[in-house]
């Protein structure tokens, strides 16, 4: 596999085209200020671009037909290069990048699983409407866009997806990868693209109160701690399969106060059982490891969670601070050995870009950058050839590209499929 260098240096061929981007990205203004580090902006930029072609060669140009089409999903699949073109497009202007991005959503659109259960952003048919009715709107295209919105509204009326635990409904998941949370997500996703009420809140807040239903029953047995779910019998704090993820999707809906209390109450309650040595979070409850350090299972997550926790209740200095100190232990022991979102540096640099977005203080800009040169330097060594993810957005180097394109602009950042 080539280096991140070696392949930016193949990029002369599209030079005058990057030089346009460049033009482009240095007329957004203040949104695109960085610090001088080792690498200046345009390198990032050439080197983004660069593996993010990449990712599309290996991804979709050699396995792209419908008909080898393994794995449509945002997670570890197709949908991923759809979103990194997205991110390349929303960054750069490059039209080609939206246009493969549709081609892509369309031929996932036409081999998804057709189970209505299946109904997430991350790893299901939630991804593709979403995606798909955002791309569409962003060509122009409103006869496609209508389809994908319509398509998403028909995952809407499962049946499963509002029945709260009273009614037997656990049936269905309550997570962010699986879940009742990843559908909530995604169609976060299109309001915010498309208009607030494109999906109405009618379909949205049942499933709100479905959520908050079921964590009170989770939690029935634990007096400290208002809300609390399982994901195949454990209770995972992280933000892929646990609280970290559900509660971060509610704190984007209006919440009532006793709802908004116990959503508040349960972050104290996580910040309260803390490892009190490192400041890192259990992964599951009364899990006594100390060492996963990440998005999906320790304190990137949740530092991502508590700065929208302390967006949406400014008055609560506690969850601005705990933010700040989940962002330390980031710092200290985040540069860990796998390069995507997930599990990796990627995941764990965007909760710097939080922290700047809800700070201001360069400082965590400055360690964003650090963690993206880090990555510049490392990160195609840390993925071996044979990785069956290895070019996916949450665990390969997808992840990567759209974090080189999210320190170029970090005001605009936005975690892939977890922030709105």
């Amino acid at each position: 596999m080539s280096s991140v260098v070696e392949l930016a240096s193949q990029e002369t061929a599209r030079e005058e085209s990057n030089n346009e981007r460049l033009d482009l990205i240095h007329k957004m203004g203040p949104n695109t200020t960085l610090t001088n580090l080792d690498l200046p902006s345009q390198i990032f930029l050439k080197a983004a671009i660069s593996l993010k072609n990449q990712v599309v060669e290996v991804t979709w140009k050699v396995s792209g037909s419908a008909d080898s089409v393994i794995d449509p999903t945002v997670y570890t699949g197709l949908l991923g290069t759809a979103f990194t073109c997205l991110r390349s497009y929303e960054v750069t202007g490059d039209r080609m990048d939206l246009d493969l991005c549709m081609e892509i959503v369309d031929t996932c659109a036409n081999v998804a699983p057709t189970s209505s259960r299946q109904v997430t952003f991350l790893c299901g048919r939630g991804g593709t409407c979403a995606l798909g009715a955002v791309v569409a709107n962003c060509r122009g295209d409103h006869q496609r866009r209508d389809l994908y919105v319509n398509l998403f509204l028909e995952l809407a009326r499962e049946k499963a997806l509002p029945v709260g635990p009273e009614e037997g409904g656990f049936g269905m998941s309550y997570e962010l990868m699986y879940g009742r949370a990843g559908f909530l997500w995604a169609a976060l996703f299109i309001n915010k693209h498309l208009g607030q009420g494109t999906i109405p809140d009618d379909y949205l807040l049942p499933v709100v109160n479905a959520v908050l239903a079921g964590g009170r029953a989770g939690a029935s047995d634990n007096t400290s701690c208002p809300l609390m779910y399982r994901w195949h019998g454990t209770r995972y704090w992280g933000a892929a399969n646990g609280l970290a993820g559900i509660l971060h999707v509610l704190l984007h809906f209006p919440l009532s106060r006793e709802d908004g209390d116990d959503v508040k109450a349960t972050l104290r309650y996580m910040m309260s059982n803390r490892f009190p040595h490192s400041g890192n979070y259990p992964s599951s409850e009364g899990n006594p490891r100390d060492k996963l350090v990440q998005w999906s299972h320790g304190a990137a997550g949740i530092a991502i969670t508590l700065c929208t926790a302390s967006q949406v209740f400014p008055n609560d200095r506690e969850f601005r601070d705990a933010a700040i100190e989940a962002g330390e232990v980031v710092w200290k022991s985040g540069l860990v050995k796998k390069v995507g979102l997930a599990d990796g540096a990627a995941g764990n640099a965007y909760s710097f870009l939080s922290l700047y977005r809800l700070t201001g203080e360069p400082i965590y800009e400055e360690r964003a950058m650090a963690f993206a040169s880090f990555l510049y330097h490392n990160a195609t060594e840390l993925v071996s050839v044979g990785h069956e993810n290895g070019y996916s957005l949450f665990q390969g180097l997808a992840g990567t590209a759209c974090l080189w394109f999210d320190v170029l602009v970090p005001r605009t950042s936005r975690f892939p499929g977890y922030e709105i």
